[in-house]
C-alpha cells in the first residue's frame, strides 16, 4: 500500500469514521436539551456503531487497563441512573425521604404499594440513561483512536466552531426564524447550532485553547509552515467578535480567564520559538477584536449585565433548589426528575410566564436528582481532571502535550459554566466534552504513536531486536 493510502488509512478508520458522523450529528441535532426526542434518538442510534466498535477494540487490545480509573468513572456515571431503574419492594421504597406524597396518594385511592424504582420520573431516567450513549461512546472511542485520529477530531470540532459562527452571523442578519434550528428559540438572538446562545458562547471558549495552542505549535515545528498560526489568531478574533454579538454573560466572564490560559498554553507550545512575530500575532489578532468590539458593542453588552433593568431569577431559586434536594438525600428523586419536584414545591408567588426547566446550577441539580452518590461521582471527576492537568502542564512541548493542555482548560470552561448553567445537558457538549476528557487522560503517559502504521513499525523493530548471547568461555 502507498505511503499516503497508510496515513489515510490510520487517520480514518472505521472508529474514526463513525466518531466523526457522530460529532457532526451531534451539533446538528443536538444543540437542546429538551423537546428534541427524535433528534436525540438519531444521534443515540448513530452513537451505538462507536460504542460497539471502540469497546471492542478497547477490550481487544487491553487498553481498558491503561484507562481503568477513567473507564471506573464513566461505568459510575452510566450506573447512577441503571441503579435508579431498579425496582424495590413496597417496605423499601415507601421508607425513602421524600416518598410520603406517593404513598399518601396510594392511600386515598385504595391502592396498595406495589415494587417501584427509586426514580420519581422512571420515563426521564430511563431517558437520561439513553442520552449518555453519545457521550460514553466517543469517550471510548477518543481512548482507542491513535494520536492522529484524535487531532482529526479536534479539526472537525474546530470546523463545526466556524461554521457555528457563520450561522449565527447569517441568523442575526436575516431578521426572520428560518434559520434557527430550534422553533422555540427567539428570532434575532445569535445561537447558531443551539436553542440556547449561552451554549453557543459555551462550544466557542471550549474550542478557543484548541486553536491557539495548536497554531502556535507551529512555531516549535517550523517545518510545518504557520498556516495554522494564521487560522488559530483569526478564530480567535472571530470568537471575540461573535461573543460580543451573542452577548452571553457567561460567555463575556468567561472569555478572560480562558484567553489566558490559552496564551500560556500556547507559550508552552511554541517552544523554542518564542517569543516571536506568530505569537505575537495571535495576541495582536485578539487585541484588535477586543478594540473593535469595545468601540461598537460595549453598550448592549453591559446592559446585559443590569440586573436592575432585568433581573436573575434562577439566583433567587438556587435556596429553594438546595431545600428540595435536602428532602430526597441520601439517593436523590432521580436522573431528569427535576422539572417534576420543582413544580411539586415552587412557590405561588414564584410563578409567571417564564419556564424553570433546569436549575441553572449543575451541580444543584445533580444534589437534587442523584443525591450523594452524584456529589460523590462530581468530586471524583474533579480529582482525576485536577491530576490529568497537573501531569499535562508540567509535561514538556509535544504534539500530544499541546492538546492535553488545550483539553484541561476546555473542561474547566464547561465545570466553570455549569455553575450558572447546564451546558452538559445538551448531547453536542456532552460529546464535546467527551473528546476533550478522551484527550486528557493520555496526560502523564508515555508519547503514542501518532499513528497505528507506526505503532507496527515500532513492534516490528522491537522484536527484531536479539539479545547477543554471552562468550561461553
Amino acid at each position: 500500500m502507498p505511503v499516503t493510502g497508510k496515513l489515510l488509512k490510520d487517520q480514518w478508520d472505521a472508529v474514526a469514521l463513525a466518531s466523526a458522523v457522530l460529532l457532526v450529528l451531534s451539533f446538528v441535532l443536538g444543540g437542546a436539551s429538551q423537546n428534541h426526542a427524535l433528534r436525540l434518538a438519531l444521534v443515540e442510534l448513530a452513537a451505538l456503531p462507536v460504542l460497539v466498535l471502540a469497546a471492542g477494540r478497547i477490550v481487544q487490545t487491553g487498553l481498558w487497563r491503561e484507562h481503568r480509573l477513567a473507564l471506573g468513572l464513566t461505568a459510575a456515571l452510566v450506573a447512577i441512573p441503571l441503579i435508579q431503574l431498579i425496582p424495590l419492594p413496597p417496605a423499601i421504597w415507601t421508607g425513602l425521604p421524600g416518598r410520603d406524597q406517593m404513598v399518601l396518594a396510594l392511600e386515598l385511592a385504595g391502592l396498595e404499594p406495589g415494587w417501584t424504582p427509586l426514580s420519581l420520573t422512571p420515563d426521564r431516567t430511563w431517558r437520561s440513561a439513553l442520552a449518555l450513549t453519545p457521550p460514553v461512546a466517543f469517550f471510548l472511542a477518543v481512548l482507542s483512536m491513535s494520536h492522529i485520529q484524535r487531532e482529526r477530531m479536534v479539526h472537525l470540532l474546530i470546523a463545526a466552531a466556524v461554521v457555528g459562527i457563520l450561522l449565527g452571523a447569517a441568523q442575526l442578519v436575516s431578521g426572520g426564524d428560518r434559520l434557527y434550528l430550534w422553533h422555540w428559540t427567539d428570532a434575532g438572538s445569535v445561537n447558531g447550532f443551539f436553542a440556547n446562545r449561552n451554549h453557543l458562547a459555551s462550544s466557542l471558549l471550549i474550542t478557543l485553547p484548541f486553536a491557539i495552542t495548536m497554531g502556535a505549535s507551529t512555531l516549535r515545528r517550523r517545518d510545518r509552515g504557520t498556516s495554522a498560526l494564521w487560522l488559530g489568531a483569526l478564530f480567535a478574533g472571530l470568537v471575540v467578535v461573535a461573543l460580543a454579538a451573542i452577548r452571553s454573560r457567561a460567555g463575556i466572564a468567561l472569555f478572560a480567564p480562558v484567553m489566558v490560559a490559552s496564551l500560556l498554553a500556547a507559550w508552552i507550545a511554541a517552544g523554542r520559538g518564542r517569543p516571536g512575530p506568530g505569537l505575537l500575532l495571535l495576541v495582536g489578532s485578539v487585541g484588535a477584536a477586543l478594540t473593535i468590539v469595545a468601540v461598537l458593542a460595549l453598550p448592549p453588552i453591559l446592559a446585559r449585565f443590569d440586573i436592575q433593568s432585568a433581573p436573575e431569577g434562577r439566583f433567587d431559586r438556587w435556596p429553594l433548589v438546595a431545600e428540595a434536594a435536602q428532602t430526597y438525600l441520601p439517593l436523590g428523586a432521580g436522573m431528569g426528575s427535576f422539572d417534576a419536584v420543582y413544580r411539586s414545591v415552587e412557590p405561588l408567588e414564584q410563578l409567571d410566564s417564564t419556564f424553570f426547566n433546569q436549575a441553572h446550577n449543575e451541580y444543584l441539580e445533580t444534589w437534587l436528582e442523584a443525591g450523594w452518590l452524584g456529589i460523590g461521582l462530581v468530586i471524583a471527576f474533579s480529582i482525576w481532571w485536577f491530576r490529568r492537568s497537573w501531569s499535562a502542564w508540567r509535561a514538556p512541548p509535544s504534539r500530544e502535550g499541546d492538546l492535553q493542555r488545550a483539553a484541561s482548560i476546555a473542561i474547566g470552561v464547561a465545570l466553570l459554566h455549569s455553575i450558572g448553567d447546564y451546558p452538559l445537558r445538551t448531547v453536542t457538549l456532552a460529546v464535546v466534552f467527551a473528546l476533550c476528557c478522551g484527550i486528557l487522560e493520555f496526560s502523564g503517559r508515555p508519547p503514542q504513536p501518532r499513528s497505528r502504521a507506526e505503532a507496527k513499525t515500532r513492534s516490528r523493530n522491537h522484536s527484531s531486536r536479539t539479545v547477543q548471547p554471552m562468550d561461553g568461555r
